[in-house]
């Protein structure tokens, strides 16, 4: 099987997945984040793509071709917002509520945007960078 990488403008995101979709690329299988807010002069995108502190990642799979395709999409940290997968592709609903709990990033258009693994009144984005590591102090219970 496969792999292919592609680099795709966030306001093209829709449109490429939608393509993709119609040339048999029959399921996302993941869409995660990378928060690169340590890293801002990284070297492993092509010279025609700016980097952004987060990158969105969204891996789809072809089983016509067989092959998967992993689309990456910079978003900028003073606008941390994508368009939704979700009408093209049900199947992410959960995987998107998850990146917007643990990064930050909001999927304009999502049918539920409540947060799906942390408290609803949870304050911060865990996979942050910048997120404060031992806040919140973790009581163990006494072993015997």
């Amino acid at each position: 099987m496969s792999d292919s990488v592609l680099h795709v403008p966030r306001d093209q995101l829709t449109e490429t997945v939608a393509g993709l979709r119609d040339e048999g690329y029959v399921s996302v299988l993941d869409v995660t984040a990378v928060d690169y807010l340590e890293h801002p002069g990284r070297t492993d995108l092509p010279p025609e793509v700016a980097p952004e502190r987060f990158e969105l990642v969204v891996t789809l799979i072809s089983h016509a071709a067989p092959g998967r395709i992993r689309l990456r999409v910079q978003v900028p940290a003073d606008d941390p917002t994508v368009a939704t997968l979700f009408d093209l592709y049900p199947g992410t609903e959960a995987l998107e509520r998850e990146v917007a709990d643990m990064f930050g990033i909001i999927f304009e258009g999502h049918p539920d945007p409540s947060r799906i693994l942390m408290p609803p009144d949870w304050e911060g984005h865990p996979l942050r960078k910048d997120f404060a590591v031992g806040r919140i102090p973790v009581q163990f219970k006494a072993t015997r």
